[in-house]
């Protein structure tokens, strides 16, 4: 079978990346039947600037890497941003068209919108079975950003149009959340839904924090990982953490990752004279070594964010620790009871979440029996939601079908 998998972004194992798309051609090589290539942009969107592997890095993938030129951009939110995609889905389209070949599946990441779009109009025009995989809903997240009435809705009705376009395209749709599946299906009746979360390879994962005794650091450390810019509420953690320091709590506040907002995070923490390490973006390997060894996990999303079972919350779970969610997103919430690995509150409210963050600091010192039940549940979610091992499988299944 001849697969042509599309993503806009993707970062490489080289890189230090734990990509979906790259976790699927590694399952799907193993069928030696399949000539499978990997189509995506030369420009890498978290470091904002080219890929840049070598030759030995390439071949070691085992799979064809094409790489599509694309301008690139400094800021996320921008004109040049738009412009960039703009290009990128032009070379695409043009490399499309000159295939010689034409793939019997196209397997496709949405967002970004330029690229899926044309990708749904190639496979349309060319008879090929379209899949697509929702990783985050556009124009939804952006509306967050910027959401004024009336002139939201004008602005960003080309981009729903297009989304709208994309989904109604696919033979079969696949989402890292059940809530992303439904907005697909809301447009599209004919395809099937498949819900299915990012996660991460557990057995990589235990490998990468090589802590078989769970080992914990000696002060009790909350933990962040991921982007730090306009959806993720540091600011509320931060003077959560604030708050329970006051209240006796020695706690230090560890944030792995970087983004636009890094130093205002980094000023306010100083401020608020809290123990507080940014390490800024590691590799997945070393995130995972230094995550395992927390105690909690925080979750800070803002209260209209459009975001729903993202990455972070899948290796707070394999990494066996108990979170703390701000997130409005029912389908988190609900998980979250469901194993009994956590609790959330009200998005914005520092008196609740240090309130939960001196919770738990009291149930590790004086409940272990209940500490452990938690921990318990986290784990058992981890397992049994987020790990590639066995969830992936189904993805593949709808890959190779026959049609």
């Amino acid at each position: 079978m001849k697969i042509l998998m599309m993503a806009h972004y993707v970062t490489f194992p080289s890189e230090g990346g734990n990509s979906r798309f790259c976790y699927l051609l590694n399952l799907l090589k193993k069928n030696k039947k399949n000539d499978i290539e990997l189509l995506t942009s030369d420009f890498r969107h978290g470091t904002k600037r080219k890929h840049n592997l070598s030759v030995q890095d390439v071949e070691e993938l085992g799979y064809k890497v094409t790489f599509i030129q694309e301008p690139g951009y400094k800021k996320n939110i921008s004109l040049k941003r738009l412009y960039s995609a703009k290009v990128l889905a032009r070379n695409t389209r043009k490399y499309l068209n000159s295939l010689e070949e034409l793939p019997d599946v196209i397997y496709c990441a949405v967002p970004s919108l330029d690229i899926a779009k044309e990708a749904a109009i190639f496979a349309r025009k060319n008879g090929i079975r379209f899949i697509v995989d929702i990783q985050d809903l556009w124009p939804e997240a952006f509306r967050m950003a910027i959401n004024i009435p009336i002139v939201s809705d004008i602005v960003f009705s080309p981009m729903k149009s297009i989304a709208d376009y994309i989904y109604k395209s696919a033979d079969e749709i696949v989402a890292v959340s059940q809530t992303y599946v439904n907005r697909g299906l809301k447009v599209n009746t004919k395809a099937n839904g498949l819900c299915v979360f990012l996660g991460t390879d557990l057995k990589q994962f235990n490998k990468n924090a090589d802590n078989p005794r769970n080992e914990k650091y000696k002060q009790f450390t909350l933990a962040y990982i991921g982007t730090l810019g306009h959806s993720y509420d540091l600011r509320t953690a931060i003077k959560a953490v604030s708050i329970a320091k006051e209240r006796g709590a020695s706690i230090k506040f560890l944030i792995m990752g970087d983004g636009p907002l890094r130093r205002e995070f980094e000023l306010y923490a100083k401020q608020e004279k809290i123990d507080c390490e940014f390490t800024g973006k590691l590799p997945y390997d070393k995130m995972c070594y230094r995550l395992s060894r927390c105690h909690i996990a925080i979750n800070p999303i803002v209260e209209k964010s459009a975001a729903s079972i993202i990455n972070k919350v899948g290796d707070y779970a394999v990494a066996g620790l108990p979170v703390i969610n701000t997130q409005n997103c029912n389908e988190y919430v609900d998980l979250i009871e469901e194993y009994q690995m956590g609790s959330s509150c009200r998005s914005g409210d520092y008196t609740s979440l240090s309130e939960r963050i001196l919770y738990y600091c009291n149930v590790y010192k004086y409940e272990r029996q209940n500490w452990q039940k938690i921990i318990r549940g986290a784990t058992r979610c981890g397992e049994e939601r987020f790990n590639r091992k066995t969830t992936y499988k189904k993805i593949i299944d709808i890959i190779e079908k026959q049609p």
